[in-house]
């Protein structure tokens, strides 16, 4: 196997690209939209609950649109997807700064989820998938961590920015990034593709079976799986949404806790590279179960510590879930699904993470406002997380079996 630095040398025009997109699409990620939280519901007069709803819609119709968006990632170039998925985003963030009713609102947080978390997401991923065969596991975890550098620099720099030209303005601040830095500077370095063949093979390469979209979805497998892979989002998403609500409740400064988001960002980088070595070592579905255990005790963590130092205990067990599971979920559909059509594949499972990314802070919202428990719901989802490990242990030994076998199919094949 090739060293890691000649590895990234070799293909740097590919891995920066792709982690330009990761990094842009955080402007529809829930931690950089919560940044505008506290602004949005003074101007709307919502409440946490109300804002939650809004938010839940919106991510729910981007859910329900992106499988028909990503058929496209089958049938045009990684450019083009590109082009159109980051004006899409800027004319998003420019709706943002613009809306001045609830439906404009609701207008602008969907395009935000869609083309950001969305398509942005897909378009980095499945062209990773697609580029990289042998040392795939590598690559995603390099196109990943612009998901985490984006979470530790770009909260910092949207309230420094809020402070001078307002929440809205932050937005403009957003599309001018996207169309004048970004757009051109990806542009340059995905305009050719990369042909997979010409990486040198440090293990044995099994044929994969290429599975369509219709068949995945007759698959129980794929919904077993993503009972597992979706809780991240979930968890996360629900707990930073919040996050106004949860230091309120335990007293404890907001920007100490933002602060923890650098040991969130740092943890998860160490792990997600640590992650990409072991997925080329062994394979994603043999790892599986690994990424959900930390994300357990990060919920209890959160639940059952009051102490300000529980700040940087969630966020350091958060991060080596988000490390793992962040290059496991790009690495593993191909793995298992094949990359022929990869982009109608992956567009099912992205929506289903976008789905339970909506879910969260709208139920827990709701939850809120009703007077139940926080710290309850909190252990609970550290409950499922527990569960759902043990799915995936079993789960990652029948994979492992059946494709070394090569008796796992596509279903209604010869």
């Amino acid at each position: 196997m090739q060293s890691f630095s000649t590895f990234v040398v070799n293909n740097v025009r590919w891995l920066s690209g792709a982690f330009l997109l990761t990094l842009v699409s955080s402007f529809g990620q829930t931690f950089f939209i919560a940044l505008s939280n506290g602004g949005i519901r003074e101007t709307f007069g919502l409440s946490h609950g109300e804002f939650g709803g809004l938010y839940m819609l919106a991510t729910l119709l981007s859910a329900a649109t992106l499988p028909f968006l990503g058929r496209s990632l089958d049938r045009y170039s990684t450019v083009t997807m590109a082009i159109a998925t980051m004006l899409m985003l800027a004319c998003a963030t420019i709706a943002m700064g613009f809306a001045g009713s609830l439906p404009t609102l609701l207008l602008a947080l969907y395009l935000l989820r869609l083309f950001g978390q969305g398509m942005m997401t897909q378009t980095a991923l499945t062209a990773t998938g697609r580029w990289f065969a042998a040392n795939r596991g590598r690559a995603v975890s390099i196109v990943t961590l612009g998901f985490h550098v984006g979470g530790a620099l770009l909260p910092f720099q949207f309230v420094i920015v809020a402070g001078l030209v307002g929440w809205r303005g932050s937005w403009f601040v957003c599309a001018a990034f996207i169309l004048v830095v970004a757009l051109p500077l990806v542009c340059a370095l995905v305009w050719k593709e990369r042909n997979p063949q010409s990486e040198a093979q440090p293990r044995a390469q099994r044929a994969v079976k290429h599975w369509t979209r219709a068949e995945v979805l007759r698959d129980p497998t794929f919904y077993a799986i993503c009972l597992g892979v979706l809780a991240p989002a979930f968890v996360g998403t629900t707990i930073f949404f919040h996050q106004v609500y949860l230091t309120e409740l335990r007293g404890w400064p907001l920007q100490l806790f933002a602060s923890g988001f650098a040991v969130l960002s740092a943890t998860t980088m160490a792990f997600a590279l640590l992650a990409g070595w072991l997925v080329d070592r062994f394979s994603a579905v043999q790892l599986l179960p690994l990424f959900l255990l930390p994300l357990a005790l990060a919920c209890f963590a959160a639940a059952y510590l009051t102490a300000p130092f529980a700040i940087f205990v969630f966020m350091a067990l958060l991060g080596i879930s988000y490390g793992f599971s962040s290059t496991l979920e790009g690495a593993m559909w191909p793995e298992i699904y094949g990359t022929a059509h990869l982009g109608a594949i992956r567009s099912v499972a992205v929506a289903a993470m976008v789905l339970a990314s909506a879910m969260g802070p709208g139920i827990t919202g709701y939850l809120i406002d009703a007077g139940v428990d926080y710290s309850l719901q909190l252990a609970l989802m550290g409950v499922y997380s527990l569960a759902a490990a043990f799915l995936m242990w079993g789960i990652s030994r029948r994979l492992t079996r059946g494709l070394a076998a090569g008796t796992f199919p596509a279903p209604d094949r010869p």
